[in-house]
């Protein structure tokens, strides 16, 4: 069969994770933020070269899962993350807690677990949090 521009290159016999790519692609998205780029954009500025229906199918995984807006651009869609890599975190933390039934085991686990230097901004943060007025 012929090789044209929609193949991929080899890797070595070694398959590349979907997660890699779409973090690959949503930091790429993040950095172009605020400006929306279609997935033709992505794959002319990817340090690698995939076939376009695979950074297609990236945009759509990241989008169903909430990561990614889009907007119909001609006969694409330009995508933008929906937030940024601090809120992207943020959002894996809730998630990763929603789904825990002893929360506030997890919680203590997790501040058990929290450098010095964290914990002191986690105590700023919240102490911020309670007493709006400072």
């Amino acid at each position: 069969m012929g090789t044209g521009p929609r193949s991929e290159p080899e890797n070595s016999g070694k398959r590349r994770a979907n997660g890699q790519l779409e973090a690959e692609v949503l930091q790429l998205l993040q950095q172009a933020a605020p400006q929306a780029l279609t997935p033709g954009e992505v794959r002319e500025r990817l340090s690698r070269t995939l076939a376009y229906t695979t950074v297609v199918t990236i945009c759509s995984r990241l989008h169903a899962k909430g990561l990614l807006t889009r907007a119909r651009r001609s006969r694409a869609f330009a995508y933008t993350p929906v937030t940024d890599e601090a809120g992207l975190a943020a959002r894996k933390m809730h998630q990763a807690l929603g789904g825990e039934s002893d929360r506030e085991a997890v919680l203590a686990r997790f501040v058990d677990d929290l450098s010095d230097s964290d914990e002191e901004a986690l105590r700023r943060l919240l102490g911020h949090h309670l007493d709006p007025g400072r």
